[in-house]
């Protein structure tokens, strides 16, 4: 993937990311429209995957049939809204490891601190999808990507549902090797740290919380 940002443009990930942007739009319909759009974009984020070749028999003849190599993926939900994404790309991926990383923001320093942490084992082996639907001020993201290369991981991409212009500089400024994949580069932040026009919270949302 060369672009430091790739924003999904396609026709029914448009129109699901719509109806999810509505306020109108029930927690149950949410949470259905997270699993589908992100079953859309986890098809572009794996676009450029290793490949080989393996021996199989159709029922014509013999062929060197193209498969996946390497090690298994390793999705990584950055908690707790991340895990709205991770249904739609497991019905995708349902062999990819999963991972967890749990921070939240101390509220004088603005700055994330890390609850939770459990990664597979061989990251450096893998390739490492972090997944949260808000790129907003890119704190958060940018630790949890940090956590993710402390154990060992060099091949890491970074899918979302909406990014600001803030949180992809923030990204492209602490890790400018992660690609991300986003289905919309919303206008701007507000003083609360919420996308504008986005979406509202995403968890609250998903989960039906306040």
């Amino acid at each position: 993937m060369g672009e430091h940002l790739t924003v999904v443009n396609h026709p029914l990930v448009q129109h699901k990311l719509t109806l999810m942007r509505d306020k109108d739009t029930p927690t149950a319909v949410f949470r259905q429209l997270l699993r589908e759009i992100s079953t859309l974009l986890a098809y572009e984020v794996t676009r450029n995957l290793a490949m080989t070749t393996r021996r199989v028999t159709t029922p014509i003849e013999d062929m060197d049939a193209p498969v996946l190599s390497g090690r298994k993926l390793a999705l990584v939900s950055i908690l707790r809204a991340g895990n709205g994404l991770l249904d739609g790309m497991l019905d995708l991926i349902p062999s990819a490891r999963v991972g967890f990383v749990g921070l939240y923001r101390d509220e004088e320093t603005l700055k994330p601190v890390q609850y939770y942490c459990k990664l597979p084992g061989d990251m450096p082996d893998r390739l490492v999808i972090a997944v949260d639907p808000m790129l907003a001020t890119g704190n958060s993201s940018a630790a949890a990507i940090d956590l993710i290369k402390e154990q060992g991981a060099t091949d890491i991409r970074f899918m979302c549902l909406l990014a600001a212009p803030e949180g992809v500089a923030r990204m492209k400024e602490a890790h400018p090797d992660v690609p991300i994949v986003t289905a919309a580069l919303d206008e701007k932040l507000n003083e609360l740290g919420y996308i504008v026009p986005g979406l509202g919270d995403a968890g609250d949302r998903m989960f039906g919380t306040k």
